[in-house]
């Protein structure tokens, strides 16, 4: 069935919402009534119908405007995409795997033929029908890998293997949670990832470096990360801190439900067929608390995770200021009753 695409913004009056549709789809990340930093790594593949897992590169009704965020994004700051140059094999290796799974996936939108290394690729919801010579990048308006995260939703990191380590070695980060592509590019593993706190301790990361070193080309995984953000801005980059980290001391008892959303990133980790580099994809939903309470099962589970948060949690995700307001708001929607295990709405 085709998408109805919405028309909205992420910024200055914020006019994105989620249709009743698209919130029974939101892949809401916590599958107990509690919550702890963990690699929680499974296989990346199809799962049920109307959710995000029915195809492996997700496209929904928030596509145009959040393609239309990323061009505004890039005009103000075009290091938000960056490639070094031993990268072009897998810039062309994404552009592959991301064409062949958005044409395979939402056939009615996206269409890709091929005749020997001469391609053709049509866009029909952003107008682009583009012919060009695949492995030639002077054949293309961008390099390969801007090229088509132009037009995928999620940010999007090719890490280099080499040396027993990954590498952060090309990225398009637009819609990032307060981390910097500029800042961790040419990065190993272990460094970018130096902030997170208590997994560390634990060996998380140890344990997911060594999972990925190992990762299988035709055997995608993926895994939930979660935070908070004020006001549905898909844009909080270090960079751009001074627009909205104020944002943060907005929230009262009476905007909650509209200003604090559930911020989810199902990522995705893919081993290329050419480069043997890893796609790192990171795809951000957000949904308001008016929103997430509209599924009762969500709500109270929510309420529960967040008053259960270790401090050392809140303070990195960059909760403190407003998640005791968020909890009160919450608890006029947990009558105490239990929860059905798992993810999706009962």
């Amino acid at each position: 069935m085709a998408i109805v695409f919405k028309q909205e913004t992420f910024r200055n009056d914020f006019t994105y919402r989620n249709s009743p549709g698209n919130i029974r789809r939101f892949p809401f990340p916590f599958h107990e009534d509690g919550y702890m930093y963990s690699v929680n790594m499974e296989p990346h593949v199809k799962g049920r119908a109307g959710t995000v897992f029915e195809s492996l590169i997700d496209v929904d009704e928030h596509y145009v405007s959040e393609m239309a965020d990323r061009a505004m994004v890039l005009k103000e700051d075009p290091l938000r995409y960056q490639a070094l140059p031993h990268m072009m094999q897998a810039q062309w290796d994404t552009l592959e795997l991301l064409m062949e799974q958005q044409s395979a996936g939402y056939p009615e939108h996206f269409s890709l033929t091929k005749d020997g290394d001469r391609w053709r690729w049509i866009n029909r919801p952003l107008g682009i029908d583009d012919a060009f010579t695949f492995g030639d990048p002077t054949t293309l308006p961008y390099e390969p890998l801007e090229y088509i995260t132009r037009q995928a939703q999620g940010d999007f990191c090719i890490v280099d293997q080499r040396d027993g380590n990954l590498w952060m070695d090309a990225g398009m980060v637009t819609t990032q949670a307060d981390w910097s592509l500029d800042f961790d590019i040419g990065m190993n593993f272990m460094e970018w990832h130096g902030p997170v706190p208590l997994a560390h301790q634990i060996g998380v990361f140890e344990r997911a470096l060594k999972f990925l070193l190992n990762l299988q080309q035709g055997q995608p995984t993926r895994r939930f990360n979660w935070t908070m953000t004020i006001n549905p801005r898909l844009d909080t980059s270090p960079e751009n801190y001074p627009k909205w980290g104020k944002d943060r001391t907005t929230v009262t008892p009476e905007n909650v439900g509209e200003k604090v959303h559930l911020r989810v990133e199902l990522q995705s980790l893919w081993r290329l067929p050419r480069s043997n580099a890893i796609l790192f994809v990171i795809r951000c939903y957000l949904m308001n608390m008016e929103e997430l309470v509209t599924v009762p099962k969500w709500a109270r589970r929510f309420h529960r995770v967040l008053k259960t948060l270790p401090p050392e949690l809140v303070d990195y995700k960059g909760l403190t200021r407003f998640r005791d307001t968020t909890i009160e708001w919450l608890s006029r929607h947990d009558d105490g009753a239990p929860t059905s295990p798992g993810i999706f709405p009962d």
